[in-house]
């Protein structure tokens, strides 16, 4: 498995959705998703690369990829 970077925001919400299955990702805070993807087994990033603008990428993808119509 390859390490995870703040760009690969599809892979890191399809991890967060595999680890949070229980976890509505419209109503997380961002404080908490930071925290959650530094957690992964598999991201090897900065922390400090990290922004508003990313961390808002991923929770986007992780909406899409669960399907919550």
């Amino acid at each position: 498995m390859d390490s995870l970077k703040w760009t690969d925001t599809l892979e890191i919400a399809l991890e967060l959705l595999e680890n949070h299955p229980e976890l509505d990702p419209r109503y997380i805070r961002f404080t908490d998703l930071h925290a959650w993807v530094l957690a992964l087994s598999n991201f090897a990033d900065d922390p400090h690369r990290s922004n508003e603008k990313i961390l808002e990428a991923i929770q986007m993808a992780w909406i899409e990829e669960a399907d919550l119509d």
